[in-house]
Order: C-alpha cells, then sequence, then structure tokens
C-alpha cells in the first residue's frame, strides 16, 4: 500500500475507502491469503498527461527507495510519442506511468501485460469475451496478442504467467453480464462466480466471473449506479 500511495500520488490518485480493498480510481489491491495468493509478474501502466509527471513518479519512487526498473525517456517501439517510466511494487509486479498521444483520464489504466503459458490459448478466451469486454484484438503475433478499447489496452504476452491477477470490464447493462458468462461456460471455460448481486461490494453491483487460461479470474460488471 505505500508503494502504490507514494507514486500514484503524483499522478493526481488518492486512496479512496473501501470494505473490501484498497483502491486508487480504477486500481486496486487486497491483502493476500492462502485463498487468493499474490499478484506476481503483472505489468500496469498508468496515464500521465505530461512527460514531467512520468519523471516526477519515477524520481519519488526511487528516493523512497523502491526499485527502478526502467528510468523516463521515451520508447520509439511502442509509438513516436512514447514516454514512460517504470518501477518494481515491493511483489516484483512493474509499475509504469506513460504518456502518449491518447484521450485518457489521469491516472487511469493505461493498459496491462499479461504474461500467458500459451498465447494462442489465451487469445481465443479474449476473442470469446470480446463482444461483451468492448475489448477487440488489434495485433495478433505468435509471441504477442494485443486488445484495445475505447480507454485502454492489454497485451498476452509469451512468458513465465503472470499468476492471481483479476481483470474487470464495465458493462452497461445486467444482460451483458449474463451473456459474458454464458458464452465463457458454454465454450468451455470454468466459471469462478456466475451473474448476481455482490452487494458486499456496493449496492446495485453485478457481476460474473470466468478463469482465463492460466487461471487469473475475469469480471463483467455492471455497478448499476445510474
Amino acid at each position: 500500500m505505500r508503494f502504490y500511495d507514494t507514486v500514484l500520488r503524483t499522478l493526481g490518485l488518492e486512496r479512496a475507502p473501501s470494505k473490501q480493498w484498497v483502491e486508487w480510481g480504477d486500481f486496486s489491491i487486497a491483502q493476500a491469503t492462502e485463498e487468493n495468493p499474490v499478484t506476481r509478474r503483472l505489468h500496469v501502466a498508468f496515464f500521465a498527461p505530461t512527460h514531467s509527471e512520468v519523471d516526477e513518479f519515477w524520481r519519488v519512487g526511487t528516493e523512497a527507495g523502491y526499485r527502478d526498473d526502467g528510468a523516463p525517456g521515451p520508447r520509439p517501439q511502442y509509438s513516436r510519442s512514447y514516454y514512460g517510466s517504470f518501477l518494481l511494487d515491493p511483489d516484483g509486479n512493474s509499475a509504469e506511468a506513460v504518456y502518449h498521444d491518447a484521450h485518457r483520464r489521469r491516472g487511469s489504466i493505461d493498459h496491462l501485460w499479461i504474461r500467458v503459458a500459451d498465447v494462442a490459448a489465451s487469445k481465443r478466451f479474449y476473442e470469446a469475451a470480446a463482444p461483451h469486454t468492448r475489448f477487440q484484438l488489434r495485433v495478433d503475433k505468435p509471441d504477442r496478442a494485443h486488445f484495445s478499447g475505447a480507454g485502454g489496452s492489454f497485451s498476452l504476452v509469451s512468458g513465465e504467467p503472470t499468476e492471481h491477477v483479476h481483470v474487470a470490464f464495465p458493462a452497461a447493462d445486467n444482460s451483458t453480464v449474463e451473456a459474458f458468462h454464458r458464452a465463457g461456460v458454454e465454450a468451455g471455460y470454468t466459471s469462478n462466480g456466475g451473474p448476481g448481486e455482490r452487494p458486499i461490494y456496493h449496492e446495485g453491483y453485478y457481476g460474473a466471473f470466468i478463469l482465463d487460461p492460466d487461471g487469473n479470474s475475469v469480471e463483467v460488471v455492471n455497478h448499476n449506479r445510474g
């Protein structure tokens, strides 16, 4: 918690109170348990509207004693405007602040990199979910599949799999949640919780959960907040 408090504050994100987890905007963490072990090998990038905030994210993090995973600078291999900096959280996950030419909310999750055992198998899972998550396949390579939507993107990358991640996609209505779960189960994937209300999170919360091929929990949720 101290790590994310320290570095996300540079992007204008402050910790919000929650009964179930610790939350900064769209990103949250919870205490690991035997049932829900520590997340490993995840890469999460937060959008910064200026180069100076990318620099500050890295400076504040390294000065607080956290591990450098890549100094601020351009990364033209991603795009001409891409400018990022990288740190490792206490569990070894990679956190990034990134600027590029895109319309994003300040501090929102810009992208995830999820390492997978079998790119083709994981790609099939997320393609099956795409009508309900609204994230479409944009790059299809043997070692990487890239999906993007209106507010961000994620990549499936060949390597030692990312473990114990939970990713939730928003839905505008309960029927989308139900269709996602039905399609996943009919395609042979494992349910991790059927469609229904989860008032433990907040009133009106309606979600469903499917496990991807690496055992990560993928959710589609309608918050029913009007």
